[in-house]
């Protein structure tokens, strides 16, 4: 598994859903999903291993994305004043996104 082609796909994946759907606040999000990557990017590595071992299950993986994004990402955008609701689908589509990719490679579909 190529962790780094995984991440190139996790933020392509994003960019295409999110910048189409949130036309408004893009910019914000850029920053807020190259934020994310700088500061998540080894974790999210170390987390695809172990996924892919067997070390953790789906429902932990999904757990530390979650721990994660509360932890770094939409900061600008809750700066910007975007209500509650609003970041927190946000988050939850960033989570489905990113467990989507990485289901896909680790556990191809036939």
């Amino acid at each position: 598994m190529n962790n780094d082609k995984v991440i190139e796909n996790i933020k392509e994946e994003l960019k295409v859903v999110f910048f189409n759907s949130y036309e408004d606040i893009k910019s914000q999000l850029e920053k807020d999903f190259d934020t994310f990557f700088e500061i998540s990017k080894s974790k999210l590595e170390r987390w695809m291993i172990l996924f892919s071992t067997g070390d953790i299950t789906k429902e932990e993986l999904e757990w530390l994305l979650k721990s994660q994004l509360d932890i770094v990402v939409l900061k600008t955008l809750q700066a910007n004043g975007l209500s509650k609701i609003r970041l927190n689908t946000i988050k939850k589509n960033i989570v489905k996104i990113i467990l989507k990719v990485i289901m896909d490679v680790i556990i191809p579909r036939t």
